[in-house]
């Protein structure tokens, strides 16, 4: 017994030793340089599922093994580990970083959800389209921790009002049934005493106004101290819960920067696909932005009908007077919006830069007009989205936020400098270093399957799935990431696969997106455990939720997502991309005998 709880507090430091040292033979029985990437292969796979080191420390070890085995050279591994990604992550942050510190996000949360109205469909649907509008921007875990307050506080003062409103009710009948006590021994005299003294008090109520009063107060008690009302409301808070994590993931899809396994796909495929010149910020968001909306829309009529039912005439009544449920959620998040106050300078600067950074995105090669990276088709290929995103988001370093002030000896107050919209510090907190090394360990990971062989290796071994449909391969493809990012971290389960499934597209001589950009959007899909996405752990950590409700609910959004996703890829996305044609750009493999 106390051998195994030695094993149990020591279970991470035996998982290292029995990995490095189970699959040692591999490298050195074979002794090819595919053999060897093999092990650092897989040796990086086992630790990013099980985190048995911390995600970016692993993502260090390409850098270590690598030069030990001789596949990559430390100067040539190492300038993998920061690329053209890592500069527009660090644009992208700054802006982040302004639109957090200046309270933008919320604003523009709560003016989305007071533009729905506050039926409770409706209200749920505000707070998914804010929610997915902002994880555009921000990393969906910003937005879930930035939302749930105020969804909490709504979901709150909701059970609150209806008890109000019962108590309010209890009063009103009770007064009503004394006043016509009142008027009975008027009219009749004291005759009537003695048959009034018979009546029994209906129950729950009493004729004395003290014992009103005490049964009122032990009601609102009760109440107050008890979580739900009735299971309506308990079902209420799961409902508002999950639309917050799960439309904070899916708004991520409609955007490059949305999210980090979108930013390591389109990374990894232009350094594997230099030619092609097809992704950018605009292409992406017309392929994605439909798949998100029929995603999002899908969701919410998904969790509106598995916890409160989906009651079409209540959803669309017009010309009623709205419950005290309702004008409880609009009291409430029109106090909220109040509380930010008149618009101020700082936020109307974010808010012109944050435009400004979309539409320069937008503009840069839209594809169907020539776009303004034409004034720099000298040096074609050069000007990026990351130039974009650096160019603005220098500007938060330089644009005056507010005038500094100091008092001097003589009591006069007198300005010495200024504080600009973000400082190097604010930037620093928000910068999510973690996920740029584990990118960069990735793009590691890439280059040595590739100086090594193991990616051709891989794609001759896959390469009798070219019999089966594509439709079928993609299918499984976009299946088997789904189920892995439910255990392993999002970006180590895209960054462990890509190097897999794009030598599976060149065996099999098929377009390299049309296998790849189903499994990234596919690789977002953690819907199901409270620990497969931060979005699912924030809102678990509220309370309302058990476990089991989480992987219902998931499990449904989940194939609504894969469904979506293939729905797309078959229609729009491949008119878009001429999937169906193998492209100039993706190289042409021919099967050949490796060791």
């Amino acid at each position: 017994m106390k051998l195994l709880s030695y094993i149990l507090l020591y279970r991470r430091l035996l998982l290292i030793a029995v990995s490095l040292l189970g699959f040692l033979p591999l490298p050195l029985i074979i002794s090819t340089k595919e053999a060897q990437c093999a092990y650092v292969l897989i040796v990086v796979a086992i630790f990013w599922v099980t985190e048995a080191l911390p995600l970016s420390v692993t993502a260090l070890l390409p850098g270590l093994m690598f030069p030990m085995f001789g596949i990559l050279s430390s100067t040539q591994v190492a300038s993998t580990y920061f690329k053209d990604f890592h500069l527009l992550l660090i644009g992208v942050i700054c802006l982040a970083t302004s639109i957090e510190k200046w309270n933008l996000h919320k604003r523009i949360a709560l003016r989305m959800v007071m533009m729905v109205g506050v039926n409770p469909a409706w209200l749920t649907l505000g707070f998914m389209i804010s929610t997915a509008f902002l994880s555009m921007w921000l990393s969906n875990t910003s937005t879930a921790a930035m939302v749930m307050p105020i969804v909490e506080a709504v979901s709150q003062q909701i059970i609150s009002a209806e008890a109000e409103a019962e108590v309010n009710q209890m009063t009103y009948i009770n007064e009503a049934a004394n006043v016509g006590l009142d008027i009975d021994e008027t009219a009749m005299g004291q005759e009537t005493k003695p048959k009034n003294e018979k009546t029994k008090p209906l129950p729950e109520y009493s004729n004395d106004t003290g014992e009103i009063s005490s049964k009122m107060e032990t009601r609102k008690n009760s109440v107050t101290g008890k979580k739900y009302r009735s299971k309506k409301d308990h079902m209420m808070c799961k409902l508002m819960c999950l639309c917050i994590a799960y439309s904070s993931t899916i708004g991520g899809l409609t955007t490059i920067t949305g999210t980090s396994t979108n930013l390591i796909f389109t990374e990894h495929f232009n350094t594997r696909y230099p030619d092609c010149q097809c992704l950018n910020f605009g292409s992406w968001f017309l392929f994605s932005f439909p798949v998100s909306v029929i995603i999002l829309l899908l969701s919410w009529i998904w969790l509106q009908w598995l916890f409160l039912g989906f009651n079409f005439k209540e959803m669309f009544k017009c010309g009623k007077n709205r419950t005290a449920k309702e004008k409880a959620c609009a009291a409430v998040i029109e106090q909220e919006y109040q509380k930010l106050g008149p618009m101020r300078y700082q936020e109307i600067v974010t808010l012109v830069l944050f435009i400004t950074m979309a539409l320069l995105w937008f503009s840069r090669n839209p594809g169907f007009v020539p776009g303004w990276s034409v004034l720099f088709a000298k040096y074609a290929g050069f000007v990026t989205d990351s130039t974009v995103a650096l160019v603005i988001g220098l500007l938060f370093f330089l644009i005056p936020a507010k005038i500094l002030t100091k008092t001097t000896s003589t009591g006069e107050i007198v300005a010495f400098d200024y504080s600009p919209l973000i400082t190097w510090k604010e930037f620093q907190s928000f910068m999510p270093w973690d996920i740029a090394i584990l990118v960069g360990g990735g793009f590691a990971l890439a280059d040595g399957c590739q100086e090594s062989g193991l990616s051709m290796w891989i794609g001759n071994k896959l390469s009798p799935l070219g019999s089966l449909p594509v439709w079928l391969i993609i299918l499984i493809s976009s299946l088997i990431v789904t189920s892995l990012t439910e255990v392993a971290s999002n970006p180590a389960t895209v960054t462990i696969l890509l190097p897999i499934l794009s030598p599976l597209a060149e065996a099999i001589h098929v377009n390299p997106l049309y296998i790849l950009l189903p499994s990234t959007l596919c690789t977002s899909f953690a819907f199901l455990l409270p620990v497969a996405n931060p979005p699912n752990a924030i809102v678990f950590s509220y309370g309302h939720l058990k476990v089991i409700d989480m992987v219902k609910a998931g499990l449904g959004v989940n194939i609504l997502g894969v469904a979506v996703v293939m729905l797309g890829i078959l229609t729009w996305i491949s008119s878009m991309f001429d999937l169906h044609t193998y492209p100039s750009w993706a190289p042409i493999i021919s099967n050949v005998t490796m060791p």
